[in-house]
């Protein structure tokens, strides 16, 4: 007998901003970041990050049933994970992704409708403002958020590339659009023997240096400011692109590879890794709905298959690529010249 259809993923996926929202609020308020101190009742808690009497405990067994909280009687405490990953004292905390989708992403992608239809991003350029980055680089709040976020939704690949590629053989690397610098730390973190810069715009070098400080790795990576569309980048054994490429249309992407085959001896390598999508394209979910919110929020950036990133390497100079999984949704594409 064929097996009952039901609407349950319909109705999961169509309703999945109610758990999302429910989720990105309790960042939103640091609920996370209070209950790292300790386990609080209902009254306390309601009254430490502000919730009114008729929300509170709808709120807070919302995020009991999601996963997100544990309860004891009245008393919230964290989850394993959610202590180490949504406290914002933490190095660990990822939640800066998640600050800027609840700001920022959360209500621009609704308007994915007419993004579909025109092919035009629906942030500040619809009403005849600068650009994505112009915006984020001119706001130093809206840039911490934007810095702290690529670092929420990379951390986990680049510990992955820190750890799997065969940086023995290495001794200098740059990593391009480097952000608050996390994937440069991790490297140095884990190869000591390894030197390092971090290569973007001047308004990014005080907060990748004070974040190579905390974590102890001011000695091994340096910042180096620059623009990649006016400038070479700077010579190393390897060149790391982490979420860069997918930002832009696809001459960019082919000029920025080609810059950084020229910038490697030969024997080095160029690293690239985003959502990479399946080369059959019916598997990475996320990759392609990133790729939707490139839509959303570029002119004309996407997200790619490892293939077609293998193909533009090729077509650079690469003498050999290929793709390597590393976490989640995430791949890398290795380049060798």
């Amino acid at each position: 007998m064929d097996k009952q259809l039901t609407p349950e993923k319909i109705m999961q996926t169509g309703m999945a901003f109610w758990p999302a929202k429910t989720l990105l609020c309790a960042v939103e308020m640091g609920l996370f970041t209070e209950l790292a101190q300790g386990p609080k009742n209902l009254d306390s808690l309601r009254e430490r990050v502000g919730l009114h009497p008729r929300a509170a405990r709808d709120f807070l067994d919302a995020l009991v049933a999601l996963g997100f909280l544990n309860r004891e009687g009245d008393r919230y405490s964290n989850t394993p994970d959610t202590d180490l990953f949504l406290d914002r004292t933490k190095l660990s905390y990822i939640g800066g992704i998640l600050e800027m989708a609840n700001r920022r992403l959360y209500p621009i992608w609704n308007n994915l409708t007419e993004a579909l239809r025109t092919g035009a991003p629906q942030n500040e350029c619809k009403n005849g403002g600068a650009d994505l980055f112009e915006t984020l680089y001119a706001d130093p709040t809206g840039l911490n958020e934007f810095l702290s976020a690529m670092t929420g939704v990379s951390h986990a690949a680049n510990t992955v590339i820190a750890q799997s590629f065969p940086w023995q053989g290495y001794h200098t690397f740059v990593d391009v659009g480097t952000a608050q610098g996390d994937l440069a730390v991790q490297i140095a973190l884990a190869n000591p023997h390894l030197r390092g810069l971090g290569f973007d715009r001047p308004e990014v070098g005080p907060i990748f240096q004070q974040y190579t400080e905390i974590t102890g790795v001011a000695d091994q990576v340096a910042f180096m400011p620059g623009d990649f569309f006016k400038e070479d980048l700077p010579k190393a054994d390897v060149v790391l692109m982490g979420h860069i490429l997918h930002d832009w249309d696809l001459p960019t992407k082919k000029m920025l590879i080609r810059k950084a085959f020229d910038a490697i001896p030969s024997g080095g390598a160029l690293i690239v890794y985003e959502s990479i999508i399946d080369d059959d394209r019916s598997k990475n979910a996320f990759g392609l709905m990133m790729s939707l919110n490139m839509l959303i929020e570029t002119p004309g950036g996407f997200d790619y298959t490892g293939a077609d990133c293998t193909g533009w390497m090729k077509e650079a100079g690469f003498s050999a690529a290929h793709v390597e999984q590393l976490v989640g949704p995430d791949s890398m594409v290795i380049g060798i010249k």
